[in-house]
């Protein structure tokens, strides 16, 4: 009975830290997107002879963060 009652708090405290490092590497994820990813992979584009490709995208990504930070 005792080892049951160990295993379900074990799954218990384990599941919440899973459930926070899981929130935690989204946040990181999206940081490391909107700062680091997408300004190198619109440079890229431009370098590269596509700046009528990463223009329309700058836009888009401009209107959406004025929008976004509005709310």
């Amino acid at each position: 009975m005792l080892s049951l009652l160990f295993a379900i708090c074990m799954i218990w405290i384990f599941g919440k830290l899973l459930f926070f490092g899981i929130k935690a590497a989204w946040g990181i994820s999206k940081f490391l997107v909107t700062v680091v990813l997408l300004p190198l992979v619109l440079v890229g584009m431009v370098v590269g002879g596509l700046i009528y490709i990463a223009f329309p995208i700058l836009i888009i990504v401009g209107i959406v963060a004025l929008i976004s930070s509005k709310a």
